[in-house]
C-alpha cells in the first residue's frame, strides 16, 4: 500500500517519468504502468490457490451441516463436535479452519434461500409501565441429589428489564397462572400489556395474521389481572426479543454451574433472591444506573396487583370402590362415603383438591411421576376410611392406608391386636378424631402408653381431662397439723421373743 502511494505521488505530483520510477522501485515499467493505470488507490492482489487438509472432507462437513440445519435449535450440535467427528475420521487440520468452513457454508445457505434480509428489525421502546414479556425455558438442576429437567416461567418489564424466574417440573395452565401470581407479587404489580409467543397454555388455534383462540381460563387469568394479552407472529421470537436474551442470559448467570438445592421450594426461593440481587449487579444501558434504580421508577406505574388468580384445571373424576381417585398415573384417596360417586378434582402446581356438592372435601400434596418407568405412587388418608373399618374392624390389620397412621397410633395398635376384641377396640379410639382434636387424641395415647395402660377405658379418661382441662394426676394432699404423732413409735423385736418364751400362752389354732 505505501510502495502504491509513492509510486502515484512521484508520477502525478513529481512528474516523475515511468522510467525513472521503475529504475528507483525496482519494478518492470510494464506494473508501474498498471498501478497508475488502475482506477483503484489499493493493490488488488489475487490469492493462490493453495491446497487445505480439509478439501477430502469438504463434502462430509458439508453433509454433516446440512443434517444439523434442520434440527431444532435445542438439539443441533456445535461446531467443536463436528470438527471432533472429522478427527475420528482423519481430520489432522484445526478447528478454525472447520469454523470459517462452516461460516461460509451458512451464509451461501442464506443466500440460496434469499432470507439474508431477514436479519434486520427495528429497534423498539416501550414507556413505564406498558409491558412486559413472558416465555419458557427448559433447564437442569439437581433437587435431592437427583439431576431433573425443569420448566422454567420467565417474566420481564419491557421498560426497566427487571427480571424474574421460577421453576416448575411440567409446563401446564396451573404452572403458568402460578408463575403470573408469583412474577406479579416479585415485580410490584401489573403492567399495560403482556406479550406472548403462540404457547399452547395460552392459544387454542392460530388464525390468520394476529386472530388467535385464546384458551378460556388464560382469558379468565388475562381478565382478572386487567391487562391486555399480545401474541408474536409464528416463529418471530424477535418480537420479543428482550426476553429471548433474558432465557439466554440466564443459563449463564443461574444455571452454570448446575443449581444443587434440597427441595423444588428451595430452588424457587433462591431463584427470586438472585433475580432480585442480578438487578442491582446489571447496568440497565438505555438508562442511568442499574436494572434496580430503573425498577424503583418503573413500579410507581404498574397497576395495583389484585388477590392472586385463582389458577387451578378442573378435572371430572369418578371415585373408585376403594376410595381412590386418579391423576397423572396417581393415586389420591377420597373419603368412603364419596365412594363410587363423580367428583371435581382442582389441580394446582404444588396440591390437588377433591370437590364434590360444592364444598372441599379433602386435599393432598401433589405427586409427579416425570416418566413411565417409575412406579406410580398412591396417597392414602388413613382417616378416609374410618367409616369402612367401622363396618369391618377385620380391615384395619392389614389395611395399606393405616400403615401411614403415627407412630402412637401404630404401638397402639400392637398392644390391643393381642387381645379378643382389639380391633373393634382400636377402631373405636381411631374414630375419636371424628369428634375431637387429632392432636389431643394422640397426647391421650403417648399418656396412656407412657402409664403402662394402653386400653380404651383409660385414653378416654385422659382424653376427658385433657379437654376439660382437669389435672391428669391427683396431686399429694399434705396431711394437718393436728394428725400429726407426738410419740413416733419404734420397733422393738424383743417383744416377738417374749411372746416365745411365755409358754403357758395359749394361741388360737
Amino acid at each position: 500500500m505505501e510502495l502504491l502511494s509513492v509510486i502515484r505521488r512521484w508520477h502525478h505530483r513529481d512528474r516523475r517519468s515511468i522510467r525513472e520510477i521503475s529504475r528507483s522501485t525496482g519494478l518492470s515499467r510494464n506494473t508501474v504502468r498498471k498501478y497508475l493505470r488502475a482506477d483503484s488507490i489499493e493493490p488488488q492482489f489475487q490469492a493462490p490457490d493453495r491446497p487445505s487438509k480439509l478439501d477430502p472432507y469438504a463434502d462430509k462437513l458439508a453433509a454433516m451441516l446440512r443434517v444439523e440445519s434442520g434440527k431444532s435449535r435445542k438439539h443441533k450440535r456445535t461446531v467443536k463436535q463436528l470438527h471432533a467427528d472429522l478427527v475420528t475420521l482423519g481430520y489432522e487440520g484445526s478447528y478454525n479452519r472447520v469454523a470459517a468452513f462452516a461460516r461460509d457454508w451458512k451464509a451461501a445457505r442464506l443466500r440460496e434461500q434469499q432470507t439474508s434480509g431477514r436479519g434486520i428489525f427495528v429497534p423498539l421502546a416501550f414507556v413505564p409501565g406498558e409491558a412486559f414479556q413472558f416465555d419458557w425455558s427448559e433447564d437442569w438442576a439437581i433437587i435431592a441429589g437427583e439431576r431433573t429437567k425443569l420448566q422454567v416461567a420467565h417474566v420481564k418489564l419491557s421498560y426497566s428489564r427487571a427480571f424474574t424466574l421460577r421453576a416448575y417440573l411440567l409446563q401446564t395452565h396451573e404452572m403458568l397462572f402460578d408463575a403470573h401470581n408469583h412474577a406479579f407479587r416479585v415485580l410490584g404489580g401489573v403492567p399495560q400489556r403482556g406479550i406472548y409467543d403462540n404457547m399452547r397454555t395460552a392459544v387454542d388455534k392460530v388464525g390468520r395474521g394476529k386472530e388467535r383462540q385464546v384458551n378460556i381460563r388464560f382469558s379468565a387469568m388475562v381478565s382478572h389481572f386487567l391487562f391486555e394479552a399480545e401474541f408474536c407472529n409464528p416463529a418471530s421470537g424477535w418480537e420479543k426479543g428482550q426476553i429471548e436474551k433474558n432465557v439466554q442470559d440466564a443459563r449463564h448467570r443461574l444455571w452454570q454451574p448446575m443449581p444443587n438445592v434440597p427441595s423444588l421450594e428451595a430452588l424457587n426461593a433462591w431463584l427470586e433472591t438472585r433475580c432480585r440481587e442480578l438487578w442491582t449487579q446489571i447496568e440497565h444501558g438505555a438508562q442511568p444506573g442499574s436494572i434496580a434504580d430503573v425498577w424503583a421508577e418503573e413500579v410507581r406505574h404498574l397497576m395495583t396487583m389484585p388477590r392472586p388468580f385463582d389458577g387451578f384445571v378442573e378435572h371430572a373424576k369418578r371415585v373408585s370402590p376403594t376410595c381412590l381417585v386418579h391423576l397423572e398415573r396417581n393415586r389420591y384417596s377420597v373419603p368412603a362415603s364419596f365412594a363410587n360417586r363423580p367428583v371435581s378434582l382442582r389441580v394446582y402446581p404444588d396440591r390437588i383438591v377433591v370437590v364434590a356438592e360444592g364444598q372441599a372435601i379433602c386435599e393432598h400434596g401433589r405427586v409427579f411421576a416425570r416418566s413411565h418407568d417409575r412406579q406410580s405412587r398412591t396417597v392414602y388418608d388413613w382417616r378416609h376410611y374410618l367409616a369402612v373399618v367401622q363396618r369391618k374392624p377385620g380391615a384395619l390389620r392389614n389395611g395399606a392406608p393405616f400403615a401411614e397412621m403415627p407412630p402412637a397410633f401404630r404401638s397402639l395398635q400392637q398392644h390391643l391386636l393381642k387381645r379378643p376384641g382389639g380391633d373393634r377396640e382400636m377402631v373405636e379410639i381411631l374414630s375419636l378424631v371424628l369428634q375431637h382434636d387429632e392432636q389431643v387424641v394422640l397426647t391421650a395415647v403417648e399418656l396412656a402408653l407412657q402409664a403402662g395402660v394402653p386400653t380404651k377405658t383409660h385414653i378416654l379418661n385422659l382424653l376427658h381431662r385433657l379437654i376439660d382441662g382437669t389435672p391428669l394426676s391427683t396431686p399429694t394432699i399434705p396431711a394437718p397439723g393436728s394428725l400429726t404423732l407426738t410419740t413416733e413409735p419404734q420397733a422393738n423385736v424383743e417383744r416377738y421373743d417374749a411372746l416365745r418364751r411365755a409358754r403357758e400362752a395359749r394361741h388360737a389354732s
